[in-house]
């Protein structure tokens, strides 16, 4: 500003970008091409497709490939959170026996695993129950128990368990231990402060990651023809390619149900991810990460925070949120 004077404009001058706008026109021309061929291109028949898009065949087996992901899903996020716990206890049997759990199933291939799964009624003819090594009190038939569906779903979830482990594992230990004593100090209990405390800020680093093991889950039940199930989206979609001679147009149909199914769980992944950031972006810090500097993300320590006078208050909501 000059002396008594007003102050200088400055004139802002748009930045251009006539590449981008280069490689916006290619880009779209080279979509344009592909729509076009494929539209003409005999071998996606795509009044076949539109033939078995809703096939009753098609949305039964879209059923069944839903309702494994949600099975697999649900059974391995509660032996997730069960082993994460194991490999943090102070007992080193339940460390050690979490970690080999982990070391196998993620060790090994699924499609692996699955084949084994569907080998269990040949290698173990009937469930006994009893003492070992001694008369079992009942017995059944391994086939009439567990049948080729539900060998399904124990092996991916299974599978599933040894992942939700880590990502669990690394939501609680994104919360600074510095949490766990501003709430001590405060008089709650383990419990209370899991719930209050720990889970609201874990829960933001565990749920994008669960959801993307969602989406992944979806797309691997294709692979229970190892088992073998023959009743899911991909098999199916197979067995009527076979039957008519025709493969392309049923895999399109077959992508097209994964598409539609993954974007609505896309939908619900985002507004899960919403739900638990709350607040975090209009934190004065301006950190986002739960892990630093998680001080104001939760009442426990909002009274911590509440102290603007006090600088080892805010110094310490900074570093772990333990200002004592």
């Amino acid at each position: 500003m000059t002396g008594g004077g007003e102050a200088p404009t400055t004139k802002v001058v748009r930045l251009r970008h006539p590449w981008r706008v280069v490689v916006a026109v290619v880009l779209v021309a080279l979509v344009a091409v592909f729509v076009i061929d494929a539209a003409q291109r005999p071998a996606f028949d795509w009044p076949a497709v539109g033939k078995y898009v809703f096939d009753q065949r098609i949305t039964q087996a879209a059923g069944f490939t839903l309702l494994l992901t949600v099975l697999a899903m649900i059974i391995g996020i509660v032996l997730g959170i069960v082993l994460a716990v194991m490999r943090q206890s102070p007992n080193p049997v339940l460390k050690s026996v979490a970690w080999v759990y982990l070391w196998v199933f993620r060790g090994t291939p699924v499609y692996v695993q699955l084949v084994f799964w569907g080998l269990v009624a040949t290698i173990y003819t009937s469930i006994d129950l009893g003492v070992p090594f001694m008369e079992p009190w009942v017995s059944f038939p391994t086939e009439a128990v567990l049948n080729a569906f539900w060998l399904a779903v124990i092996g991916l979830a299974l599978n599933e368990s040894a992942y939700m482990a880590e990502i669990v594992r690394a939501g609680l230990l994104s919360v600074d231990p510095g949490q766990h004593e501003a709430a001590t100090a405060l008089g709650m209990g383990w419990g209370k402060t899991m719930r209050r405390v720990v889970l609201p800020q874990a829960m933001r680093v565990i749920i994008p990651p669960t959801g993307n093991e969602v989406i992944s889950m979806l797309k691997t039940t294709s692979l229970v023809s190892g088992v073998p199930f023959t009743l899911e989206l991909y098999m199916r979609s197979r067995d009527i390619s076979v039957e008519i001679f025709n493969p392309v147009p049923l895999l399109i149909v077959a992508s097209l149900w994964y598409l539609a199914i993954t974007s609505v769980l896309m939908v619900g992944q985002y507004f899960l991810e919403k739900r638990f950031s709350r607040g975090v972006g209009a934190r004065p810090d301006g950190a986002g990460g739960p892990g630093a500097g998680g001080a104001a993300a939760t009442g426990a320590t909002a009274s911590i925070d509440a102290d603007p006078i006090d600088p080892d208050a805010a110094i310490g909501s900074k570093h772990g949120g333990d200002a004592r």
